[in-house]
């Protein structure tokens, strides 16, 4: 059993150090313009691709010296799954599906703000919808206006 536990370690790490290798392939053949002086559009996913190359290196060597999953809890049985939470989750992800053609991003993020905190246990929906516009018109204003990226004002494109 052991050696079984300490392969499926092994093969963890080496997943994930292969994921972490695409990523930073993948932001190789990512096309640049000479418009960008310092930053550009490598320079994030070449960080996520190097980070998650670390973290699976990590695991690799964890599982060589001896493994990790051994040190668990022992879990014998599943908790039930929430189909209520499932449920709102998915909402939430249907209603910005539906929703970010037509009211755009800020009303289509908010609707889905308040779906995933209600399945996350929350009962208060007013607070949860004034925290979410919050959040996603700042996120909005902030692509609009600091980094020049159109994601989609929607009904409010003439007040934004």
């Amino acid at each position: 059993m052991r050696a079984a536990l300490r392969r499926s370690d092994i093969a963890v790490g080496v997943l994930v150090l292969l994921l972490g290798l695409l990523c930073l392939w993948q932001a190789a053949i990512i096309p640049t313009t000479p418009l960008y002086a310092q930053v550009g559009p490598k320079f994030t996913p070449y960080l996520i691709g190097g980070v998650v190359c670390a973290v699976g290196a990590g695991l690799t060597l964890s599982a060589l010296r001896g493994g990790w999953s051994h040190t668990l809890p022992d879990v014998t049985e599943a908790a039930p799954a929430n189909l209520r939470a499932l449920g709102l989750l998915g909402a939430g992800l249907l209603a910005n599906l539906v929703l970010i053609g037509t009211l755009g991003f800020v009303f289509a993020a908010t609707a889905q703000f308040v779906l995933v905190a209600a399945a996350f246990g929350s009962r208060h929906m007013l607070r949860d919808l004034a925290i979410g516009l919050a959040v996603t018109l700042g996120a909005y204003l902030a692509f609009d206006k600091l980094l020049g990226v159109n994601i989609g004002a929607g009904i409010l494109e003439g007040i934004l």
